[in-house]
């Protein structure tokens, strides 16, 4: 491992992947892993440039795989974007974790994100101990990238580089803040060092995501939703589209798209705390979203939101395929 700059702070990563040396073009598929809350979706949309991926400073609130794309004229870096990896304890948490799982062994290099403002714990190892199978059995490299640094001072980040550097053999290890977008595009360049040379891009140049606009929207009102709330909501709170229309009868030139939207909760007391008093938490939830997504689509919204009750649905194989896990 070589290290670059004049401490920690200033870099502290591997020499790029056999790829860059050889001046063809690179094309291919990266995951970002890591425990829930480790910084992937917000270290996505930083990567990509624009929001791809919901955020939230509540943990576990990544539930598909969001592909954000990363073109340049040397490489297209195709990010997937997973559920942390976790313990589960549910139907639904363990078919999260297969979703990670299943991902892992389809890319091309893998970056595992850990957050400088947190001590490495045991669910970092269980991690790391998976990822070692998959660098042992597939052969995939695997850069650790040391997420959140503006949360730490030199000192505290030096310690978290070390205890990155002896929880495993790493290709890389890249620092780096999303936020103040600090070595961002040094996490992009070590990445697509690594992938597959290819005789052009994947996907359209200009082309930022390959998700359907149905899911964003509702990834859209699931991030509005889960702004301010208890802890316990998250994991029970699902998102479906039913409905997307252009009005008819609009003046020529200003169209309005209405959009109707189920957020589906898990008990009684949930959707009262979505609703809030007299409507206005739901009423907020829906000004939030229909902002992103107007500019999601470049186009007026009338947002029609319900909340609705699936009784336990984590739990029942019926109900998960119903809200689309």
């Amino acid at each position: 491992m070589t290290a670059s700059g004049s401490g920690p702070t200033d870099g502290y990563a591997a020499d790029a992947g056999p790829g860059a040396a050889e001046g063809r073009y690179l094309a291919g598929f990266a995951c970002l892993v890591g425990r829930p809350n480790a910084g992937k979706s917000t270290l996505t949309n930083a990567l990509v440039g624009q929001k791809v991926a919901i955020t939230s400073s509540k943990p576990q609130t990544t539930r598909h795989t969001i592909r954000g794309i990363v073109t340049t004229p040397a490489s297209q870096l195709v990010l997937v974007d997973t559920p942390g990896l976790h313990k589960p304890r549910t139907l639904l948490g363990e078919r999260l974790n297969d979703v990670v799982r299943e991902t892992l062994l389809e890319v091309d290099v893998i970056g595992f994100c850990l957050p400088a403002d947190q001590r490495i714990g045991p669910g970092d190892g269980f991690i790391a101990r998976e990822l070692k199978e998959i660098q042992q059995g597939k052969r995939r490299p695997v850069v650790a990238i040391a997420t959140k640094i503006d949360a730490v001072d030199r000192e505290r980040l030096a310690e978290h580089l070390i205890a990155i550097d002896q929880l495993g053999d790493w290709d890389a290890i890249v620092p780096c803040s999303a936020v103040d977008g600090r070595q961002v595009q040094d996490v992009a360049e070590v990445l697509a060092s690594y992938l597959p040379t290819s005789p052009g891009p994947l996907y359209p140049e200009g082309q930022l995501t390959d998700e359907p606009d149905v899911v964003m929207i509702a990834e859209l009102v699931r991030e509005a939703a889960l702004e301010g709330v208890r802890d316990e909501l998250p994991h029970s709170l699902a998102v479906v589209v039913e409905e997307m229309v252009q009005r008819p009868d609009r003046p020529e030139g200003s169209p309005l798209l209405d959009v109707r939207v189920n957020v589906f909760v898990e008990r009684p007391s949930q959707k009262a705390i979505i609703i809030g008093r007299g409507g206005s938490r739901l009423r907020e939830v829906g000004t939030t979203a229909r902002r992103g997504i107007e500019e999601l689509l470049g186009q007026k919204v009338y947002l029609d939101l319900h909340v609705k009750i699936a009784k336990d649905w984590q739990r029942d194989p019926k109900q998960l395929q119903r809200l689309g896990f």
